[in-house]
């Protein structure tokens, strides 16, 4: 058991090997979603997810209890958290400190090393560095969570204009 961290940048295609991975495992899957829909436009991109993924499959909406959602899906399930950016903008936008977030992501990433899943993130860190206080937060704090995810993950990839990379560990 264990789980995939895929990381990557917008559009290379994590999400889409996301639904691989789960179509591959042959077991029931529970899609845990963490994206609130604050305009017409994110709604559409919501939107778009749900009909990638088969209608059999499980769906719970959760921004900000990750652990809960994870605890509450079937144990047998495969499970696809999607995504851990905007789990931390959510939560970031209601007041945890980067401080907490130690504690939060190592109870996750426990409880996700006891099941099948993939879990998805953005990997922010490698362009510019932003311009304002809060952006520099948010890329720091995500860097973090994503670090202790792959310190976690039995495999870690990042995906790359569609393509795949292994990352091994240090």
């Amino acid at each position: 058991m264990g789980f995939v961290l895929l990381l990557g940048g917008a559009r290379s295609g994590k999400s889409a090997l996301a639904v691989s991975l789960a179509l591959d495992s042959k077991l029931p899957v529970t899609v845990i979603a963490t994206a609130t829909a604050g305009d017409e436009e994110m709604a559409d991109r919501i939107r778009r997810h749900r009909d990638t993924r088969p209608s059999a499959w499980k769906t719970i909406e959760e921004p900000i209890d990750l652990l809960g959602a994870i605890r509450a899906s079937a144990p047998g399930d495969f499970l696809v958290v999607d995504c851990l950016t905007l789990w931390v903008t959510n939560l970031m936008g209601a007041g945890l400190a980067a401080a907490d977030f130690d504690r939060m992501a190592d109870t996750v990433v426990r409880e996700l090393s006891r099941r099948h899943c993939v879990v998805v993130t953005n990997e922010v860190g490698l362009g510019i560095v932003p311009a304002n206080e809060v952006a520099r937060r948010f890329r720091d704090v995500l860097g973090f969570v994503n670090t202790r995810f792959a310190e976690g993950a039995e495999r870690a990839v990042l995906m790359v204009a569609g393509r795949a990379i292994e990352l091994a560990p240090i």
